[in-house]
């Protein structure tokens, strides 16, 4: 913490003003912002610690590397946040553009709450990154839990009421300690195990049964990923069984998979004719392809050997 632009980053951390905390939770006199997400959220305690130093140091070695050296009593500026932003944020933006859809980074209008915000949303990332465990393989799927969790806290902060209860907007996972973890994580890290015939010890199921962080990471290619909603919905596509769908088209819908395998089974029915046809009109006989290796292409027969 001697680095004064170092101590520039931890001291902006500990403006906890204006943030709305639980009421049940008990605000330390040294808590800065990243222990708002961790009492709104459920993340687990020495998580936040770890992303606190991660964030710091993350903001700070930008901060020096852009600023002048000659500065005696540095202050941390949009411009750093707005670089590290853009640094941890370029995939979750591009993900975004492919499904048509906005960011969740929503920024107040009054100008000094927005520090408080981009560092909010920074610390918010990688708080989930930090607790996501093999997600990590699934980079899409971090980007859908973090859409969904930034506009929560987007909501929290801005006061929004929900029009079905009229209550105040309150994160879908949290209110006990480890709630992401339990809620969040441990479910989508157990579809891979969900198999019926493995999880009562009778018989171990196909491998073409089986998803590995690859299949499941491509279900947030498309726009179809938001079907699964916020809180997810259980009965979800996602969270079926591999023994529930159908091994041609991968669908649980019966009006999907209709659609979809009467279009794959045609496209692969064209090409078993094309691939005949080619082959019953000489294409595929030995006597055109042994003509086509050793002609020279005016009529006449090379030697095979010279």
């Amino acid at each position: 913490m001697r680095c004064p632009k170092i101590h520039a980053t931890y001291h902006t951390l500990r403006d906890t003003r204006g943030l709305p905390w639980p009421k049940d939770h008990g605000k330390k006199e040294d808590a800065d912002l990243l222990d708002w997400p961790h009492a709104m959220f459920g993340f687990q305690k020495n998580n936040v610690s770890n992303q606190r130093e991660h964030l710091i140091l993350l903001i700070g070695s930008i901060h020096i590397r852009q600023i002048s050296k000659h500065e005696q009593h540095p202050k941390l500026d949009d411009h750093v946040l707005d670089t590290t932003m853009n640094k941890l944020f370029k995939n979750y933006k591009r993900w975004c553009k492919h499904l048509g859809r906005k960011t969740s980074l929503w920024l107040p209008a009054i100008q000094q709450e927005v520090q408080q915000r981009k560092l909010l949303y920074m610390g918010l990332y990688l708080l989930i990154w930090g607790e996501a465990a093999n997600l990590w393989f699934m980079p899409e799927c971090l980007c859908y839990l973090y859409h969904h969790m930034a506009f929560e806290l987007y909501g929290v902060l801005a006061g929004n009421v929900r029009p079905s209860t009229g209550e105040n907007v309150r994160p879908s996972y949290g209110g006990e300690e480890e709630a992401f973890l339990k809620k969040v994580v441990t479910p989508i890290s157990k579809i891979g195990q969900m198999d019926e015939a493995e999880r009562n010890g009778e018989t171990k199921s196909k491998h073409m049964r089986r998803r590995n962080y690859d299949d499941l990471n491509a279900y947030f290619w498309s726009r179809g990923c938001f079907r699964l909603g916020w809180p997810m919905r259980v009965d979800a596509d996602f969270f079926k069984k591999r023994s529930n769908m159908c091994e041609l088209c991968s669908s649980s819908t019966p009006q999907v998979c209709v659609r979809v395998c009467f279009i794959l089974a045609t496209v692969r029915s064209w090409a078993q004719r094309s691939r005949r046809r080619w082959w019953w009109s000489g294409g595929g006989s030995p006597e055109f392809l042994w003509l086509s290796t050793f002609s020279d292409g005016s009529g006449s027969m090379k030697h095979a050997i010279t």
